[in-house]
């Protein structure tokens, strides 16, 4: 996920490492916050693959500073991470669909609607299964966790409801 979130910041700006991982926080903090030490990484492996560029300029006080700016190949990249199947963690499910859903402006009316389809197939997948486990008798359950499956449940329903709501949209503007 780091590396759409990094290609999707770079579509707005050049920016250096400092400013990309400002503008993630700025843009993702609510579902995702990578540290410093997540987003060098991407940067060497974005530019590795040639969908980010780099260049060192010197500013006025005499400070040399790397900026990043996204390629033709990077856009085309871009796109398909956001198509890419989603993990079947249930957790890693849920962060890598809100920020892919936040990046999504880049896709075509049809990827898009791909995209939402895909991501509510697995959602109600994820809230079935938080359903059986909370009804199966034979899985021993304590308070606690009771109370955790009941509030996936809602939140599967929720995000579902926000994606139908997004498909809605889509279909009105289409």
């Amino acid at each position: 996920m780091i590396e759409i979130m990094i290609l999707y910041v770079l579509l707005q700006q050049d920016l250096t490492m400092y400013s990309i991982h400002k503008r993630i926080g700025e843009y993702f903090v609510a579902y995702s916050t990578p540290s410093f030490g997540a987003i060098k990484p991407a940067l060497v492996r974005l530019e590795k693959s040639e969908c980010i560029t780099s260049s060192k300029i010197m500013s006025d006080g005499g400070k040399l500073s790397v900026f990043y700016s996204i390629t033709k190949d990077g856009l085309k990249e871009l796109k398909k991470l956001l198509v890419k199947p989603f993990s079947t963690n249930p957790l890693q499910f849920l962060s890598d669909a809100r920020v892919k859903i936040s990046c999504a402006s880049v896709l075509s009316t049809e990827e898009y609607n791909e995209l939402l389809l895909n991501i509510k197939s697995i959602a109600l997948l994820h809230k079935v299964n938080a359903e059986q486990t909370l009804e199966d008798e034979y899985t021993p359950k304590d308070f606690y966790q009771k109370i955790i499956l009941d509030n996936t449940i809602c939140e599967y329903k929720n995000f579902i409801s926000m994606v139908e709501g997004l498909e809605k949209n889509n279909a009105r503007n289409s």
